[in-house]
C-alpha cells in the first residue's frame, strides 16, 4: 500500500475507534433508540437522493438494514446507555470476526481451517475475560448487549457477502435509510414520545454536532474511504487495520472520559484482538491462481508477453485427447471488516467497528 493510503486507512481507524467516545456523549443527548435513528436518518439525507439506486435486489438492502441499523446499533447504543463503556464495547465488538466465521460456516458453507478455529478459540476466551472483568464492577445485561450487537453484525456480514454490491458506499447509505422508520416506532414504544420530544426540543451545537460524526464523518466517510481501499487492495491487506479501532477506542475513552483500563481487561484485548487477527486471516498468504497461457494467435504469436514470437512452421498441434477446448482459471479469493469488503466469495466486509 502506498503511504498516503495506510495514513488514510489509519485515520479511518481512529475515526471508528475515537467513535465510540462520541456515541457516549451523544447517549446524554437523546435516548439510545432515537440517537440511532437519527444517525442513519443523517446518514441516509441527503445522500440517498445524490446516489443511483444500489445494484442489489431490495431484499438484500433490506435484510442489511434491518439487522445492521435495528439489530446491532440498537442493542449497542442500549448497551452503552445501561452502563458498558465505550472503550470496552469497541473492544467486545470485535468478536463479530468470530460470529462472522461461525455465519459463514453455517449459511455458506465455509469451513474455517485450524488456523481460524484457534483464533475463534482464543477470541472467545477474550470475551471471557472481559465479561468477568465487566461482571466484577459494571452490568452484566449491558455486557451482554454488546455482546448480541457483535452477533447481529456478523449475521449481516454474511448478508452483504451474499449480496456482494459492487458500490460500498451506495449500498451503506441505502442500508441507513431502511432502519429509521423501525428505530423511531421502538423509540416511540419503549421510549416514550415525551422522551424523545424533550430531547429533541433540547437539541443545541453540541447534540447536532455529535449526530453529523456519527452519520457524515464515521459513517458517509468512513464506509467511502474504507470502500476506497478495498477497490484498490485486497482485504488481506486492508482488513488489519481495523485491529487498530479498539486501540484508539480504549485510548480516546481513557482520555476524554476517564475510563480506566484494569490489568484483566488489558488481558482481554490482547486474547480478543490476537483471536480476531488469527479468525480473519490476517497475515495469512492469498492464494494465487495462476494465469491460464494465452491462445496462439493466427499469426503464431502470444499475447501474454505482449511481443511478437516465433512464427510457427505448421498448422498448430491437436488438442490432447481429454483436454478441454477452454480452461477458466478460478477466481482467487482474498482472506477476509464494521470487512464495509469483487463475486460473491470476496465481497468487501462491514469494517470492524464502523459505528
Amino acid at each position: 500500500m502506498r503511504p498516503r493510503h495506510i495514513a488514510l486507512a489509519v485515520l479511518v481507524a481512529a475515526l471508528w475507534g475515537v467513535n465510540f467516545v462520541v456515541i457516549e456523549l451523544g447517549l446524554g443527548h437523546f435516548p439510545p433508540l432515537l440517537f440511532s435513528a437519527l444517525r442513519f436518518l443523517a446518514a441516509a439525507v441527503p445522500a440517498i437522493f445524490l446516489l443511483g439506486r444500489p445494484s442489489v435486489a431490495w431484499k438484500w438492502v433490506v435484510g442489511v438494514g434491518l439487522v445492521l441499523g435495528v439489530g446491532k446499533f440498537g442493542l449497542l447504543f442500549i448497551g452503552m446507555d445501561q452502563g458498558m463503556p465505550a472503550g470496552l464495547s469497541s473492544l467486545v465488538l470485535q468478536a463479530q470476526a468470530v460470529f462472522t466465521a461461525l455465519f459463514a460456516a453455517l449459511a455458506l458453507s465455509e469451513r474455517p481451517g485450524r488456523l481460524r478455529l484457534a483464533g475463534m478459540a482464543v477470541a472467545l476466551a477474550g470475551i471471557g475475560v472481559a465479561a468477568v472483568d465487566e461482571g466484577a464492577g459494571g452490568p452484566v445485561l449491558a455486557f451482554v448487549l454488546v455482546v448480541g450487537a457483535a452477533a447481529c453484525w456478523g449475521v449481516s456480514n454474511v448478508l452483504t457477502r451474499r449480496a456482494a454490491p459492487a458500490d460500498a458506499l451506495t449500498f451503506m447509505v441505502w442500508v441507513s435509510a431502511v432502519p429509521v422508520l423501525p428505530l423511531l416506532a421502538l423509540s416511540l414504544l419503549f421510549e416514550g414520545p415525551d422522551q424523545g420530544m424533550a430531547a429533541l426540543a433540547a437539541l443545541d451545537w453540541s447534540g447536532a454536532g455529535i449526530i453529523l460524526y456519527v452519520a457524515w464523518i464515521s459513517t458517509v466517510f468512513g464506509f467511502g474511504a474504507w470502500g476506497f481501499l478495498l477497490r484498490r487492495y485486497p482485504a488481506s491487506s486492508v482488513a488489519p487495520f481495523t485491529l487498530l479501532v479498539p486501540v484508539f477506542g480504549m485510548s480516546s475513552a481513557a482520555l476524554v472520559l476517564g475510563e480506566g483500563v484494569s490489568p484483566l481487561r488489558w488481558c482481554a484485548a490482547a486474547l480478543l484482538v490476537g483471536g480476531v487477527a488469527l479468525t480473519s486471516g490476517v497475515g495469512g498468504r492469498a492464494r494465487r491462481t495462476p494465469a491460464a497461457p494465452a491462445p496462439a494467435t493466427a499469426s503464431g504469436r502470444r499475447s501474454a508477453a505482449g511481443a511478437p514470437g516465433p512464427r510457427s512452421a505448421g498448422p498448430a498441434a491437436p488438442p490432447r485427447p481429454g483436454a478441454s477446448a477452454s480452461r477458466t482459471p478460478s477466481t482467487p479469493t482474498s482472506a477476509d471488516p464494521g470487512g464495509p469488503r469483487t463475486g460473491p466469495a470476496a465481497a468487501p466486509r462491514s469494517p470492524a467497528a464502523a459505528e
